[in-house]
């Protein structure tokens, strides 16, 4: 993780994150205690809490228009493992929104910025 004050309070979490996206098909395992993001479904640290969303939905959430625990509740967003977990790392992950457009504004991925 490149954002070392925000890696190092998630860390004592404890959680590691996979997140399974689809349309398109992508894995994204985050193992918050190591400081390690991996890619791919063939890693090999075993999560302790998964999310399934649509990359659509991913994407909103990224730019921060998607509450997580309401896409929760109706069903948009599927969760599996201990959720009060993640939900409690919820208001440190919106620091990361700001980077994340950063990144789609220098890719010009404006087809990704206008949903």
């Amino acid at each position: 993780m490149e954002n070392e004050d925000l890696a190092n309070r998630l860390a004592g979490s404890g959680v590691v994150l996979r997140i399974h996206y689809t349309d398109p098909d992508a894995v994204v395992t985050v193992d918050m205690p190591k400081k390690v993001i991996e890619t791919g479904a063939d890693s090999g640290v075993t999560p302790n809490v998964e999310l399934f969303m649509s990359a659509d939905t991913g994407n909103r959430f990224w730019l921060g228009k998607v509450n997580l625990t309401m896409a929760m509740a109706k069903g948009t967003v599927r969760a599996k493992g201990p959720v009060t977990k993640l939900i409690k790392l919820i208001p440190q992950a919106k620091n990361l929104f700001p980077e994340y457009r950063a990144i789609l504004e220098a890719d010009k991925r404006h087809d990704l910025l206008d949903v």
